[in-house]
């Protein structure tokens, strides 16, 4: 596969462009397998691109979306992910989608992973569509410098799942760990 760097003259040229492609790979995974499923980031970049992709006319009660990465609040704070999906991507058209969480509404965090990993493996894996961020700390998903396991994480025997992590300054949270069977890049 050949690269190719592509410039765009504002944000929200860049959010179309990228909604466009997210859209047609997702219409082709409807098409060639009934169903599709797309995990993407929280952050505050994602948002123009979450309203442009809301819009697109795609079959959105056959798709899935999901996290890359969540932390360990309930969706009405602020920093949810969960929030910033329902209000920016989870509108429109693609309000017929079906939404799995990476919070849950239990003691800890290791209990949400272990939960969320039984949701996620019941989806069409592996997901059609990944949209990672980046943090200024070079972090992607909830893969943070540091973090207590990363290592584990980043090992290619880690099974498929959701794992927990926590790292100074990020706080708890949850992230599907890179995998072949997740389509996630292993970094």
């Amino acid at each position: 596969m050949t690269k190719k760097l592509q410039k765009f003259e504002n944000g929200d040229a860049l959010a179309s462009a990228l909604a466009a492609d997210v859209a047609e790979r997702l219409a082709a995974a409807i098409a060639d397998n009934g169903t599709a499923s797309i995990a993407v980031s929280g952050g505050s970049t994602p948002k123009a691109f979450f309203r442009a992709l809301s819009t697109t006319p795609i079959d959105w009660e056959k798709v899935t979306v999901t996290l890359v990465d969540e932390r360990f609040v309930p969706e009405d704070n602020p920093r949810s992910n969960h929030r910033l999906v329902k209000e920016n991507l989870l509108l429109g058209p693609a309000a017929e989608a079906r939404f799995i969480p990476l919070y849950q509404n239990v003691e800890n965090v290791e209990e949400a992973a272990e939960i969320v990993t039984n949701k996620v493996l019941a989806t069409s894996l592996p997901f059609d569509v990944v949209v990672l961020g980046m943090g200024t700390d070079g972090h992607t998903a909830s893969f943070f410098p540091g973090g207590d396991t990363l290592a584990k994480a980043l090992d290619s025997k880690t099974p498929v799942g959701v794992m927990a992590m926590h790292a100074e300054g990020a706080g708890k949270r949850v992230s599907p760990s890179p995998s072949p069977a997740l389509k996630m890049p292993a970094f």
